[in-house]
């Protein structure tokens, strides 16, 4: 389980004394601890993968924004403790499937679905993340979804 690896990688992250790195993974685990905590109230969910996936994206997300606004401000020594934490977090991430893939296998599930107008975006979208979640930046797959439905 992906829980197991990020514990197992924070240990060794410890025992070799890389304390950026070691800090990276403690903040996984406090967001992954957070996610658990806000599902108590909730439904319980299948795949606890699933859950840590969605977290580290999120991760990812917060960490490529931050980078750019460092950017912009002339900030780079906070843009580069960013990007190293964005590294890690990344390395627990599944492969990011490229956009011929994304595209390929969204026009391949347009027509598996029998999808032919954009009324029928919803139900592919909901197929998209039920199938690829982790794999795809779902921003850019509802362009895909989109174009693959002629809109």
């Amino acid at each position: 389980m992906l829980r197991d690896d990020i514990k197992a990688a924070t240990i060794a992250a410890m025992k070799a004394k890389d304390a950026p790195r070691t800090a990276a993974l403690r903040l996984i685990q406090a967001s992954v601890k957070n996610r658990d905590i806000e599902l108590r109230t909730g439904t319980a969910q299948g795949d606890d993968d699933v859950v840590v996936i969605d977290v580290l994206m999120k991760m990812a997300k917060q960490r490529r924004e931050s980078i750019e606004m460092y950017e912009k401000g002339n900030r780079p020594e906070l843009a580069a403790a960013e990007a190293a934490e964005l590294a890690v977090i990344e390395a627990f991430m599944p492969k990011q499937m490229d956009a011929g893939a994304a595209q390929a296998a969204i026009v391949a599930l347009v027509t598996e679905l029998g999808a032919t107008s954009v009324k029928d975006m919803g139900r592919v979208m909901a197929e998209v993340k039920a199938r690829y979640a982790g794999q795809l930046d779902m921003g850019k797959a509802g362009g895909m979804v989109k174009a693959a439905l002629g809109a």
